[in-house]
């Protein structure tokens, strides 16, 4: 058979029988079904968390914030938590202080996430209305500026947290690196919404397996998806099995 079409079968397979068996397209990982599931924030910058596993004494991460945080908000409105909110981009810290400067359970820190401490470059995107900046130049451009990052560990020991309910990461590719931290570390973390910013802007055709490897690793550890999202692809919910 014509390898071509031997392709285009097993696309056609992933998008439409994938679904109906629910397997998630990028991984082949089993999707375990939830009914409390509730969708937070914009069509862009929101995300479907199980509400509930969370309440008014929930810890939650917000890394990665840009010029969109209905979703950190709109977790405060909704189960009245405090939200920690990360990102060093210029423009977003900007945005961030001018939308939350009243609001006293959002706090906010303009370090970025890594696996360890240090002073990164982070790199500009190809078009310039948008926000996000990439440590792993994702998008392959020269522009960038430096910032410091941390570990999740010695960020959470700073803020005097033993654990975190919701940890979200859109950090464009570098969480990889945090979520291989946050298994090293054994982390208490409750609920996990992750990017695998790749699925967008791949460094190389060796994409998928670079996103199957980092969700094998955290299925390996205790996780399982509850939730992927149609309208973003590599955009996953993971909880921790009790």
């Amino acid at each position: 058979m014509d390898t071509q079409l031997i392709s285009k079968v097993l696309q056609k397979v992933r998008r439409y029988v994938f679904p109906l068996l629910s397997i998630d397209e990028i991984t082949g990982t089993k999707i375990l079904s939830r009914n409390d599931l509730l969708h937070i924030g914009s069509v862009y910058g929101g995300w479907v968390v199980p509400q509930n596993l969370l309440n008014a004494e929930s810890i939650c991460y917000c890394v990665g914030c840009g010029e969109d945080i209905t979703f950190d908000l709109g977790l405060i409105e909704k189960f009245d938590c405090h939200v920690y909110g990360f990102d060093p981009t210029p423009r977003a810290i900007k945005y961030v202080k001018k939308h939350t400067a009243q609001n006293e359970q959002y706090h906010f820190f303009d370090i970025g996430l890594w696996d360890q401490e240090e002073k990164l470059r982070f790199y500009a995107p190809k078009n310039q209305d948008h926000v996000s900046h990439s440590a792993l130049n994702l998008q392959q451009t020269e522009e960038f500026f430096e910032a410091k990052v941390d570990r999740l560990a010695n960020i959470m020991q700073k803020n005097g947290h033993k654990h975190i309910d919701l940890l979200k990461l859109d950090i464009e590719g570098a969480e990889y690196k945090v979520v291989n931290s946050i298994i090293e570390d054994k982390l208490d973390i409750k609920i996990l919404c992750i990017e695998y910013d790749e699925a967008n802007n791949a460094l190389n055709p060796d994409y998928k397996n670079r996103i199957k490897q980092s969700v094998a690793s955290l299925v390996d550890f205790g996780y399982s998806i509850v939730y992927t999202q149609a309208n973003q692809p590599g955009n996953f919910t993971f909880i921790k099995d009790a």
